[in-house]
């Protein structure tokens, strides 16, 4: 009878020191069963760390590494993930190769984490791992669940067009209670969201909508799962109805901006189609395709008036065709004097622009004369370099002076800023290219008539003194020998007619 009781009570002392030896193996490990959440699509780490050793050192030269499965859709048995031998020799499981992966440098430090990039939803389950040293074997438990979160219509996402973001798990328990957030905010339900069980519905997408989703589900048991979607939106940069403001005579270009560029999303085909909106129909403007960029622009070298209304771009991706409406708005400047205009003139310019839409406001500023070479063209330049602005759309000039001449312009406004700009020149007809200032003009009248007066003064005066000089002292005598003198002329005439008459 001792016989028997001593080789029960050797072998309940083995049993326990074994038991003792295998417990203290497996609560070496940081957390050997566990369980791990992953997003279907994203990547999962399934962990596995013993604590470090002298024989870790020795890895994997002396250790086996083993991860199994546990059951499955299509598998009841175990099944093997992933093996590393002694000699660093690797087998992959066909279902999930190759997927599954362990970090070399990681091994050495006593790491078996297992890595599953992408996780599928099939992947949910039960894994197990064996690290066997010489005769010891040390393992560890973890649960892969799987949360999926689905986009319907799959991705690209058009601007305007519904979408549905459904998001459920592998969780057994029922499901209680979902919550999205978008960018960490709650979304609540309304008209444009609408919640259904574990999905929302976003009826007319926006680019404000682009952006991270964050589901959140509670179940009956407590458990509260949560993931995160990146929600990609193709649509058009900038505001939905943009106005390109151009003035008459200037080159302009109508955007037609993507928000994302094709191929960043898989798209290997984009059209991009122009088309002016008159009388209701649409009149082409050209087709281009570029996938090297996201940008499709509508150029005009120089607008008219005749140019501004209403232009549509149309992007077809695939079967899917999105468009935005882009306004042309022109300025121009009308002045009430055509051509160039006289000195002293009443002048009116009004600052026109089509297509307004109401909160433009509008400022006149003249920005002087244009450059000259004379040195008093120079100093009245810089004269003119104190701008004048005025607020308004109408511009009045009671009397064109000199100091008028040169550039008007016109600026339109809005909230936004400064939208665009229209450019007159005001030319004067017999302007001077420089005039002496008023202040001396009724002093240099003055001694110009003084100093003619003056002149005229000493001319009479100098010819009266001559007459006076040439007259002689018995004006009486004058006019005696004024008498004689023509009756000696006349006597010698006879004689020289008797000596004439005597010769023939």
């Amino acid at each position: 009878m001792r016989p028997v009781i001593l080789v029960l009570f050797l072998a309940f002392i083995l049993l326990a020191f074994s038991v003792g030896h295998i417990l203290r193996g497996v609560t070496e490990g940081e957390s050997r069963e566990r369980k791990v959440w992953a997003r279907a699509g994203s990547s999962a780490v399934l962990p596995c760390r013993m604590s470090p050793k002298k024989w870790w050192k020795q890895l994997p030269d002396k250790t086996t590494v083993l991860w199994k499965r546990h059951g499955g859709s299509t598998h009841q048995e175990p099944f093997m993930v992933l093996e590393v031998g002694y000699s660093g020799l690797r087998k992959v499981g066909l279902p999930m190769r190759p997927r599954v992966s362990v970090q070399d440098s990681a091994l050495r430090n006593g790491d078996f984490s297992l890595q599953i990039d992408p996780v599928r939803n099939e992947d949910a389950g039960l894994y197990e791992a064996q690290v066997v040293y010489n005769m010891e074997v040390q393992s560890c438990q973890v649960e892969l669940g799987v949360i999926t979160v689905t986009l319907s219509p799959p991705s690209p996402v058009i601007e305007n067009e519904p979408l549905l973001l459904s998001c459920n798990s592998s969780h057994r328990a029922s499901l209680v209670e979902t919550c999205w957030f978008h960018d960490g905010q709650l979304v609540p339900t309304s008209t444009t969201f609408c919640s259904l069980h574990g999905a929302i519905s976003v009826l007319r997408p926006a680019m404000s909508d682009a952006g991270s989703w964050h589901c959140q589900l509670r179940y009956s048991d407590n458990e509260i799962i949560s993931a995160t979607y990146n929600l990609q939106i193709l649509g058009f940069d900038g505001p939905a109805n943009p106005v390109v403001y151009a003035a008459a005579g200037s080159a302009a270009d109508l955007q037609c901006t993507l928000s994302y560029l094709p191929s960043a999303l898989g798209i290997s085909m984009v059209r991009a189609h122009w088309s002016r909106l008159a009388g209701g129909h649409l009149q082409d403007r050209g087709i281009s395709q570029n996938m090297s960029s996201r940008s499709f622009p509508l150029h005009f070298p120089a607008v008219g008036p005749g140019d501004a209304g209403q232009y549509r771009c149309a992007i077809s991706v695939g079967s899917k065709t999105m468009s935005r409406d882009v306004t042309l708005a022109v300025v121009t400047v009308t002045p009430s004097i055509q051509g160039p205009v006289s000195e002293g003139s009443r002048l009116i310019l009004i600052c026109n622009l089509t297509h307004p839409r109401g909160h433009e406001h509008f400022q006149w500023k003249h920005l002087g004369s244009p450059p000259t070479s004379s040195k008093l063209d120079v100093a009245t330049s810089r004269n003119l370099e104190r701008h004048r602005s005025q607020m308004g759309r109408t511009l009045e000039i009671p009397q064109v002076s000199q100091k008028d001449m040169g550039t008007w312009e016109c600026s339109v406004y809005g909230p936004e800023g400064r939208l665009g700009a229209a450019e007159y020149e005001l030319q004067i007809t017999g302007a001077q290219v420089s005039s002496p200032p008023n202040i001396f003009s009724g002093q240099v009248t003055f001694g110009l008539t003084l100093t003619l007066f003056l002149l005229l003064t000493v001319c009479v005066l100098a010819l009266a003194l001559q007459n006076r000089a040439q007259s002689p002292i018995f004006p009486a005598l004058e006019r005696m020998v004024a008498v004689t003198v023509p009756r000696k002329k006349e006597m010698e005439e006879n004689q020289k007619e008797k000596i004439q008459q005597t010769e023939c």
